[in-house]
C-alpha cells in the first residue's frame, strides 16, 4: 500500500493531500489566491504529521507538472524535490490538463462520442488546452492556443465537447454551439490527483528527482508596470 503525498499549485488554488493506497488521509486548499509560497510548507508539515503519527512512511510525491503558472508549478516542484530527497520517496510527474481530463471522465457520465477539452488561464485569451475522449485519452497534445468564435469549430460540429478550468470559464462568451458544454467549478486539486498517481506508481513510472522541471509550455516573460519604467532622455 503506497502512501503518496500530493502537491497541486499550477493554478491560484494551492492543494496538498496524503493517501494510502487510494484514501484520503489528509487533504487541505486555498482557494484564495496565488498564496503558493507561503501556504504549502505549512500543508506539507501538516501532511507529514499526520504520516508521523499514524507511524508511516512516505512511498512518493505526486505533483502537478504543468502547464499552468510558472511560479506555481516551480514552487510545487521545488517543495516536492526537497521532500523527496528528505524522506526517500520517489517523485511522480502528474501532468496538469490529465488530471482536469481525468476529473470530468470521473464525475460525469459522457456520450461515447463526447471530448474533453480542459483549458488553464494563460492571460488575456489565451489558453493552455489539450483534446481528450471520453475515457480520458489523449487526442491531441498540448498547446498554446489564443481563443476566438472560429475555435473548435469543426469537433464541436461533430462532437459534443465538455470544456472545463479556469480557461474555459473566461472563453465561454466566444464558443457558441449546442454541442459546447461548460462544467464549472473543476479546478486541478491534490485528492484529485489519486487515481493517476497510483496508476503512475504501480507502472513504476517515476521522475529523477534531481533533474525534473515542470512542463512550463511556454518561457516565462517578466512584465514591468509602465509606472515603474524610467524615463529615457
Amino acid at each position: 500500500m503506497a502512501l503518496i503525498l500530493h502537491l497541486e499549485t499550477s493554478t491560484k488554488i494551492c492543494s496538498v493531500a496524503l493517501s494510502q493506497d487510494g484514501r484520503i488521509l489528509f487533504s487541505k486548499v486555498d482557494m484564495n489566491g496565488p498564496s503558493h509560497a507561503v501556504q504549502i510548507g505549512l500543508f506539507v508539515d501538516e501532511a507529514l504529521s499526520v504520516a508521523e503519527e499514524k507511524g508511516l512512511k512516505l512511498d512518493a510525491v505526486a505533483v502537478s507538472s504543468g502547464p499552468g503558472s510558472y511560479t506555481g508549478l516551480r514552487i510545487g516542484v521545488s517543495m516536492a524535490k526537497g521532500v523527496c530527497f528528505g524522506t526517500g520517496a520517489k517523485a511522480i510527474a502528474i501532468p496538469t490538463l490529465d488530471l482536469l481530463a481525468d476529473q470530468v471522465q470521473r464525475s460525469l457520465t459522457l456520450p461515447k462520442d463526447a471530448l474533453i477539452c480542459p483549458m488553464l488561464d494563460a492571460r488575456r485569451m489565451e489558453v493552455y488546452t489539450a483534446i481528450y475522449d471520453a475515457q480520458g485519452n489523449g487526442l491531441e497534445p498540448v498547446n498554446a492556443l489564443i481563443v476566438d468564435e472560429n475555435s473548435f469549430t469543426e469537433k464541436l460540429q461533430n462532437h459534443p465537447v465538455w470544456f472545463v478550468g479556469d480557461g474555459a470559464e473566461k472563453c465561454q462568451t466566444h464558443i457558441k454551439s449546442e454541442n459546447a458544454h461548460f462544467e464549472e467549478n473543476v479546478y486541478p486539486l491534490a485528492e484529485a490527483m489519486i487515481f493517476l498517481a497510483e496508476k503512475a506508481y504501480r507502472e513504476n513510472k517515476f521522475e529523477d528527482v534531481a533533474y525534473f522541471e515542470p512542463f512550463y509550455l511556454k518561457e516565462f516573460v517578466a512584465t514591468v508596470s509602465k509606472k515603474q519604467i524610467i524615463p529615457t532622455k
